[in-house]
């Protein structure tokens, strides 16, 4: 095939077999193996549906290796709960009471109930009980608009925060920014929001939706498997925004690496705000809690149970 030719017109070429010196057409000449791998990797690629992914090996170098769960062995640290010590909060979020460590917990909700909110509340116990490394990235947020909300909420000031609109200048970088920072190595990582995130390393970096995410994927699995600094196995809680109607934002990866997905919305039947997992491998499915926003205090409590075994919060403040 000359340089000019098209991979795509591969199949119209005719290929010399030194066994009978005589040219082949396309499907015989690719059965016998004459055909160039390079020639068919560039027609792959050319004929390949946009978005989906090259493969980066043939098939028969794919060596495929079945395991029996007994025999695998996993850092006994990834059993160890990182507890808020909230008598609430912490068996509601696992089975084992608290965060388990290289988890992904994404938390959405509606515009308005707290999703910052308690997702910093939550971040500060893990700090201040469990004495986790904590960070939070603001994708958000300015410095001053994070000051204004540490003058309410005092508590919060005392996290490290990585503000992503400093990085996103022409003499910066945020995706250096956050590779930077999560090679330090921390327990619990708090991102707020997934989508601001994405779409600044995107635009900053001129890549498409699917790199930018595949990349911040790719970045919390690394950090899950513990390589940063510390050696940390990193549990990251991220917000995620929903569609109008409730919908789930994100790819289908995002969704099968998240462990739990936790969704915050206010019932107006009880007339309080309530935190339930529609989604969660660390816990059970459903279990529901409430919360309440008073003053400078994020406050976690069950939801009452009457005689006739219905349930009602108390009112949200």
């Amino acid at each position: 095939m000359s340089a000019t030719t098209s991979p795509l017109a591969l199949r119209d070429q005719k290929f010399l077999n030194p066994e009978t010196g005589r040219m082949v057409g396309y499907w015989v000449a690719k059965y016998k193996g004459l055909i160039p791998e390079e020639l068919l990797a560039a027609e792959a690629a050319a004929s390949r549906k946009p978005g989906t992914l090259a493969p980066s090996v043939l098939k028969e170098e794919v060596k495929v290796e079945t395991v029996r769960v007994k025999d695998l062995k996993f850092d006994e640290r990834l059993f160890s709960p990182m507890r808020t010590s909230d008598p609430t909060l912490d068996p509601f979020l696992s089975n084992d009471g608290g965060f388990m460590p290289a988890s992904n917990v994404v938390l959405v909700g509606g515009p308005g109930v707290g999703k910052t909110t308690v997702s910093l509340s939550i971040l500060s116990k893990l700090s201040r009980k469990a004495k986790a490394r904590v960070l939070f990235v603001s994708g958000e947020m300015t410095r001053i608009d994070m000051y204004r909300y540490c003058r309410r909420f005092p508590e919060f000031a005392d996290m490290e925060t990585l503000f992503l609109a400093d990085y996103a200048t022409e003499d910066s970088s945020p995706q250096f920014a956050l590779e930077n920072a999560f090679e330090e190595g921390y327990d619990v990582i708090l991102i707020d929001s997934w989508a601001e995130v994405a779409n600044t390393v995107r635009d900053h970096n001129g890549w498409g939706s699917k790199r930018a995410e595949s990349w911040i994927l790719d970045l919390m699995q690394k950090q899950n498997e513990g390589n940063n600094g510390r050696n940390s196995l990193t549990t990251f809680i991220v917000i995620q925004q929903v569609t109008k109607s409730g919908d789930f934002l994100g790819s289908n990866r995002l969704k099968h690496m998240t462990s739990a997905m936790l969704e915050l919305y206010r019932d107006n039947d009880l007339d309080t705000c309530v935190m339930e997992f529609s989604k969660n491998r660390l816990g059970m499915v459903g279990d529901q809690i409430a919360y309440t926003i008073a003053n400078d205090t994020v406050r976690f409590h069950p939801l009452p149970t009457f005689s006739d075994g219905t349930e009602e919060a108390e009112p949200a403040e």
